[in-house]
C-alpha cells in the first residue's frame, strides 16, 4: 500500500478510468461538432436530442467558431470606396493642418510599395509562415523610399510633422532625407552598426546590410571598430529582446514626442507591437487629454476603437490624396546626394 492510501494497481485503474472519460468527452465533442456543421433542417431527431443533452459543449463550440470568424475578419483587408476615402482624407487633411504637434507612427505597410514584405498582410511574413508556406528573400539594399516616405519628409520640412516613430529597420526614412533627430527607429536600422566600447557609442552607417551574420541574441557583425578595435554590433531589436541602444532607437525622443503630441497618425502598422508601449499612447493621461488618433491600414488594429478616424486604404494612395488636399508637392527620390 502506498503512502497516499492507494495501491499501485488502484492508481493504474483510476488512471485508466480518467483516460476513458477524456476519450469519451473528445468523442462527444467530435459528434456535436459534426452535427453543428449541418443545417438545422438536416439534423435528425436523435442528433437534436444529443445537442440538447450537450448544452455546455454546444456553447463552447459556438464560442470557438465565433472567435475563429473574428480572427479571420481581422486578417481581411478592407478598402474604402474612392468617394468615401476622399472624404476621409479631407477630414485627415484638416486634422494635419490644425495639429499643434503631430507625430507619425510607421510600420511595414509603408514599405510594401518598395517590394519589402509586411508581416501580417495576406502575403506577409508571419501570415505565410503560419500557413506553412515559404517566404522569398528580398534584397532590401535595392529598395527605395516610397511615395509615403517622401511625403512624410515633405510634411516634416513644412513643419506639419514634428517627429516620426518607426518600427521598420529598412533605413528608408533616412534615405528619404528625414534628419536623424526627427526619427526614432525603435527596432533598429539594418545599415547601422555601432561600437559600444567607445564613449559615446561610435556609429558606422553602411551602404550594405550589416545583419548578415547576426541573429536573435547574437549581434556581433564580424567587423571591428577602427578606433579601439572592439567588435561592432548591429542595432536590430528582435522579438523577445529589449532595445538598450540610445541610437538609432532614440526612445527618449519618441517618448518626449508622444507626451507633447495632440495628434498621432499611424501609417501601415498593425499596432500589435506598438500597443504594448503605454508611453507612446499617453495612457497616464485622462482620455480627454490624449492625442487624437488617425489610422491608415487595410486591416483591423487593436487601436481602431480609440481612433478619431480609420482610413482603409494603401498608404501611398492615402498620402497621395492627402498631399494633394494640402497643396504640397511630393519630392521625387534621388540616390544622388
Amino acid at each position: 500500500m502506498a503512502a497516499g492510501g492507494l495501491s499501485r494497481s488502484e492508481r493504474k485503474a483510476a488512471e485508466r478510468v480518467r483516460r476513458l472519460r477524456e476519450e469519451q468527452q473528445r468523442e462527444r465533442l467530435r459528434q456535436v461538432s459534426r452535427i453543428l456543421r449541418k443545417a438545422a433542417a438536416e439534423r435528425s431527431a436523435e442528433e437534436g436530442r444529443l445537442l440538447a443533452e450537450s448544452e455546455d459543449l454546444v456553447t463552447e463550440l459556438q464560442g470557438r467558431s465565433r472567435r475563429r470568424e473574428g480572427l479571420k475578419r481581422r486578417q481581411e483587408e478592407v478598402c474604402d470606396d474612392p468617394e468615401l476615402l476622399q472624404r476621409k482624407v479631407r477630414e485627415l487633411a484638416g486634422a494635419v493642418r490644425n495639429a499643434k504637434y503631430l507625430v507619425v507612427y510607421t510600420g511595414a505597410g509603408i514599405s510594401t510599395a518598395a517590394s519589402i514584405p509586411d508581416y501580417r498582410g495576406p502575403n506577409g511574413v508571419w501570415t505565410l509562415l503560419q500557413k506553412g508556406r515559404s517566404i522569398r528573400a528580398a534584397d532590401l539594399s535595392e529598395a527605395e523610399p516610397t511615395l509615403t516616405h517622401m511625403s512624410i519628409t515633405r510634411l516634416y520640412e513644412q513643419k506639419l510633422v514634428q517627429h516620426v516613430v518607426s518600427q521598420n529597420c529598412d533605413g528608408l526614412h533616412l534615405r528619404s532625407g528625414l534628419p536623424r533627430t526627427a526619427i526614432s527607429e525603435l527596432h533598429g536600422n539594418m545599415y547601422i552598426e555601432v561600437c559600444t566600447a567607445c564613449t559615446p557609442n561610435r556609429e558606422y552607417v553602411r551602404v550594405f546590410d550589416v545583419t548578415e551574420r547576426t541573429a536573435l541574441h547574437r549581434h556581433q557583425t564580424g567587423r571591428a571598430c577602427h578606433k579601439c578595435g572592439a567588435q561592432l554590433r548591429d542595432t536590430i531589436v528582435h522579438f523577445g529582446e529589449r532595445g538598450t541602444l540610445g541610437q538609432p532607437l532614440n526612445w527618449e525622443a519618441a517618448t518626449q514626442a508622444a507626451s507633447k503630441a495632440d495628434t498621432i497618425l499611424c501609417l501601415g502598422s498593425s499596432l500589435k507591437v506598438l500597443k504594448k508601449y503605454p508611453c507612446l499612447w499617453c495612457m497616464t493621461k485622462p482620455p480627454s487629454r490624449r492625442p487624437k488618433l488617425y489610422i491608415v491600414n487595410l486591416q483591423w488594429t487593436p487601436k481602431d476603437d480609440w481612433a478619431a478616424l480609420k482610413l482603409h486604404g494603401k498608404c501611398d494612395d492615402v498620402m497621395r490624396l492627402l498631399m494633394d488636399e494640402l497643396g504640397l508637392e511630393i519630392p521625387p527620390y534621388s540616390r544622388v546626394l
